[in-house]
């Protein structure tokens, strides 16, 4: 009998030094306030842009989409490749027109631009059939639909489309990104800084510049969740390979934000993993009480996600139906292997899973 449901949980505890990764509207480190207690937050929108850069860098590029409103440029680019004799310009004016995009009017003026009203999130494979119907002259937009409906790539499937002006062009998103809040309450920092003038006048002692920065430093707890089966209907045979794909890309990515100014790059202090057949389970409970530490919160963090998923296991869901962890003091969940161990045994599975499935 088919499975109904199949979820991938993705759990990481992950420290980091003084920085300011996620920053709101006033340049200060996004919080939030949970169990009580402010908490340091990196958003989830932060992370999956993360992600998705992550993905763009390291795996091909048919892979990542672009989500862009210079939607005319990459079209009328590959029309000129494909028929370099031709307007490329009109013709991609003309398929974005059928595809019911609208561009952009000038502004002050009549004429239309050369920007979409909205980001649109689009495949390089979407934009290689748009191409190739205007320059195969087609008039069907019906067809021109079916090619943005067609072939997504692997982070269009995973994060989803939102086209406000035409529902019909719509994906949903197969995977939930969580916002990263740390498991202890935090107390931002103020760092005073000066700037030296390297050209200033020997008699001149003052600084050139005085500001301050305001930063943190966390042991977060992430989370994200892949719906295998909505997943599987996108993207067929390749679904193992994008979960894979996802899971080293969240897990080893990082926002940039004020990079340059703190080196937070940092690895992870435990992964841990689940495949589930009931419901995505966020373990963020485990943290509902702040840590407490002056010796650190990176082995009590640990005590607590394990103690708290046994008790969830025990009294609520049920067991995962496969578990994988990462890092010492995480063999009380499942035996302990490699990340890369983790990312190979997670495509072999779920790739056998949608095998058995097909």
């Amino acid at each position: 009998m088919a499975r109904k449901n199949l979820f991938v949980d993705i759990h990481v505890l992950q420290t980091v030094p003084p920085s300011c990764i996620n920053r709101d509207d006033t340049g200060s480190p996004k919080t939030a306030i949970y169990g009580g207690a402010t908490r340091a937050r990196v958003s989830s929108q932060s992370w999956k842009h993360a992600v998705r850069g992550y993905f763009r860098e390291k795996f091909p590029s048919d892979q990542s989409g672009y989500r862009t409103k210079k939607i005319l440029d990459l079209v009328e680019a590959e029309i000129a490749k494909l028929a370099p004799d031709q307007d490329a310009e009109k013709l991609a004016r003309t398929a974005l027109e059928n595809a019911g995009l609208k561009l952009k009017k000038k502004k002050g003026e009549d004429e239309d631009g050369r920007e979409v009203e909205a980001l649109f999130f689009i495949s390089e494979a979407q934009i290689k059939a748009l191409a190739q119907l205007a320059v195969a002259s087609e008039t069907d937009k019906k067809a021109y639909k079916v090619a943005l409906l067609a072939q997504p790539s692997v982070d269009m499937a995973l994060f989803g489309r939102m086209v406000a002006s035409d529902p019909s062009l719509n994906f949903d998103a197969c995977c939930q990104v969580a916002h990263a809040i740390s498991t202890h309450s935090v107390h931002p920092e103020y760092d005073y800084f000066t700037a030296a003038d390297d050209c200033a006048s020997k008699d001149n002692a003052g600084a050139g510049h005085i500001g301050t920065k305001e930063f943190d430093s966390a042991t977060l707890y992430r989370y994200a969740t892949v719906n295998v089966e909505e997943l599987k209907k996108l993207l067929g045979a390749e679904t193992g390979h994008a979960v894979a794909e996802f899971a080293e890309a969240f897990i080893k990515s990082m926002p940039t934000g004020a990079q340059n100014a703190y080196a937070n790059g940092t690895c992870q202090d435990a992964i841990y993993v689940t495949i589930r057949e009931d419901q995505p389970v966020n373990l963020c409970g485990a943290f509902e009480k702040p840590i407490r530490s002056s010796e650190g919160y990176v082995e009590d963090s640990k005590r607590a996600l394990c103690e708290y998923a046994k008790d969830v296991y025990t009294d609520f869901t049920g067991k995962p139906v496969k578990e994988f962890c990462v890092g010492k003091g995480m063999e009380v969940l499942a035996q302990r292997t490699s990340c890369e161990e983790l990312i190979k045994s997670l495509e072999r599975t779920i790739a056998a899973y949608c095998s058995e499935e097909a």
